[in-house]
């Protein structure tokens, strides 16, 4: 079956020599493409420009995206209803610069606009702008596509952290979500919708599961 796999962070840029990005390391994400190519089926992994983990070595195919706006541009030139299944596991950044600002000597606020912004400024206030949420444009990407979301969460005990997770399913018309973080504790927890949460106690067991719902 045709898959897409989605791993490691996205950033925004603040100037042309700084930047703004998520603690991922694609691991996950990695992981499960090479997981799936060495069940045999075709893989696209899309994979963070930050992305420390290494590059998975059997991915019959490979791109790596930048920003959020790139992350979009590319997961939508391969929409197509043929896709089987995709696995949105990249850690896409919630939030981009907007104005920045210098408090001048009298306090006032004066816009800043710089290739590289001055470090001699006694201080500096950042817009952030939240992101479009590319989760939510999939399922007219990827009609007949298998839809499978992350929620990595970190505040909160377990039962709210698999909340959040049924909230994104029903918000972006997934059809699971795979849950993990601080909020949820050790292993991942698999939702789907009207099965319930599943636990599974490593990465290894929640691939198999993902490939296990993907063929039906």
């Amino acid at each position: 079956m045709r898959c897409v796999v989605t791993a490691g962070p996205t950033y925004e840029e603040l100037d042309q020599v700084r930047r703004l990005t998520n603690f991922s390391t694609g691991t996950l994400g990695c992981g499960l493409a090479d997981y799936l190519a060495a069940k045999g089926h075709e893989v696209e992994l899309l994979v963070g420009y930050y992305a420390t983990c290494g590059l998975p070595a059997l991915a019959q195919r490979r791109q790596v995206f930048t920003t959020t706006a790139d992350l979009r541009r590319r997961l939508e030139a391969l929409g197509s209803p043929d896709a089987r299944a995709v696995f949105h596991a990249a850690a896409v950044s919630d939030f981009m610069f907007g104005k920045i600002w210098s408090r001048t000597g009298a306090g006032e606020l004066r816009e800043v606009q710089a290739a590289k912004i001055s470090t001699r400024a006694e201080g500096l206030l950042a817009e952030l702008k939240p992101t479009p949420k590319i989760i939510r444009q999939l399922r007219g990407w990827f009609p007949k596509g298998l839809l499978t979301g992350w929620k990595y969460e970190v505040e909160g005990d377990r039962a709210q952290a698999v909340a959040r997770g049924e909230e994104q399913m029903r918000e972006c018309a997934l059809d699971a979500c795979v849950v993990n973080g601080r909020a949820y504790g050790a292993g991942y927890g698999l939702l789907r919708r009207e099965a319930g949460a599943t636990h599974l106690a490593d990465a290894q067991e929640l691939f198999a599961a993902l490939e296990s719902i993907a063929r039906g």
